[in-house]
């Protein structure tokens, strides 16, 4: 699901990887559909690598997009631009063991827009996993 999603600092949104050069990448906003290369100089986060600090170990980015789906039965998330003790509130619901020293309202609005930006263009979708899971109990 979120293979080849990236966020790039200093640039607004979310950007699908389209090509990959010797010295940069070439990706494409998935607001306004432009291409544009991005070189090594550049701080680039892929979505899939980036999780959240909790009290136990680190949930990956895609169990939170679950959890929020989940809770929103698909729809779209509160807005980023909530008041801060709402955001808490809203990510506390969705990830009640998140490490509340090291998450920061600025990443919980991160999250909560890549998200927005995600479901908004149909790209949220865990069927994937969901027939993964299936398939595994079937073998035991």
């Amino acid at each position: 699901m979120l293979k080849g999603i990236l966020s790039i600092s200093g640039q607004p949104g979310l950007y699908k990887l389209v090509a990959e050069a010797k010295n940069n990448i070439v990706v494409e906003s998935l607001d306004t559909n432009k291409r544009m290369p991005v070189y090594s100089t550049s701080k680039v986060s892929a979505l899939e690598d980036i999780a959240i600090f909790t009290t136990k170990e680190d949930l990956p980015l895609k169990e939170v997009f679950k959890a929020i789906s989940e809770k929103e039965n698909g729809g779209p998330a509160i807005s980023p631009k909530s008041p801060d003790k709402d955001l808490k509130d809203y990510f506390r619901a969705v990830v009640p063991d998140f490490d509340k020293d090291r998450v920061y309202v600025s990443d919980i609005k991160k999250v909560l827009n890549w998200y927005n930006i995600l479901q908004e263009k149909n790209l949220i979708d865990f069927t994937e996993e969901t027939n993964k899971g299936t398939e595994d109990k079937g073998s035991e």
